[in-house]
C-alpha cells in the first residue's frame, strides 16, 4: 500500500511514473524496510512474477521512472544494452579510428566495447615500458 501511494498513473497503456525518490539515472528508488530497492522491479515483481535470475527489466516505454509492469520485460543485460539508446553504442570505429567489428571488438566486463587493436598496442608499449625499467635496474 505505502508503495502504491507513491506511483501516479494506471492504465495497462501509459506510463505509471514513479513520483518519490529518484537516483540521478532517473531509475525510482524505494525503502522495501529493509534496503533502497528499484522501484520499476517491485512493481514487476508484485503484478507479474519474479524477475528470473540473470535477467534485468527492459523498459519498454523507455521511460527509466515509469513502473508499470506491462511496460517492462524481462531480459538479459546484453538485450537490453543492444535496445537502449546511447550514443557511444552507435560509433562504428574506436577513438582512434580503427572498425568496431567482430573481429577488433571486444566487451569488458562492465559492458564497455573496446578496441583489440588499441589494446595490443598499448599492452606492447607497457611490456617495452617495464622491459626497459628492468633493464636500468639491473645496470
Amino acid at each position: 500500500e505505502r508503495f502504491w501511494m507513491k506511483v501516479s498513473g494506471g492504465d495497462v497503456d501509459t506510463c505509471w511514473t514513479w513520483t518519490a525518490a529518484i537516483a540521478p539515472d532517473g531509475y525510482g528508488r524505494f525503502w522495501d524496510g529493509r534496503q533502497m530497492a528499484m522501484a520499476h522491479r517491485i512493481a514487476f515483481e508484485l503484478m507479474q512474477a519474479p524477475i528470473p535470475e540473470g535477467l534485468v527489466l527492459d523498459h519498454l516505454c523507455r521511460t527509466a521512472a515509469c513502473v508499470n509492469p506491462w511496460h517492462l520485460e524481462p531480459v538479459t543485460h546484453r538485450v537490453n544494452v543492444a535496445r537502449g539508446h546511447f550514443p557511444n553504442s552507435a560509433k562504428t570505429t574506436c577513438p582512434q579510428g580503427h572498425f568496431y567489428g567482430d573481429t577488433n571488438t571486444y566487451v569488458s566486463p562492465h559492458g564497455r566495447r573496446n578496441c583489440r587493436t588499441c589494446k595490443r598496442r598499448s599492452d606492447a608499449r607497457l611490456y617495452a615500458a617495464s622491459k626497459h625499467t628492468t633493464e636500468e635496474k639491473q645496470s
